[in-house]
Formats: C-alpha cells, structure tokens, sequence
C-alpha cells in the first residue's frame, strides 16, 4: 500500500478557509471536497 500525503498544518488551514469562503458563497459540501480534492469525511 502506499504511503498517504499528509498536508502540512499550513496547507490544512489554507484548505479550511477557502472551504470555508465556498461554503459561504454557498457550495454544498460534496463540491468543496471535491475542489479540495479530499474526501467528505475529512
């Protein structure tokens, strides 16, 4: 099995504020994960 990518915390928190200005611009969850390219439960 390979190795998962971890992000940094840098890149975590980068993710969470754009989630967080899509979400506010109204995306539904699915799509910011996809953009995000994680999974929903992450």
């Amino acid at each position: 099995m390979g190795r998962r990518r971890r992000h940094t915390p840098e890149q975590i928190v980068r993710k969470l504020r754009e989630a967080d200005r899509l979400l506010a611009e109204g995306a539904d969850l699915a799509a910011v994960a996809r953009h995000l390219v994680v999974s929903e439960a992450t």
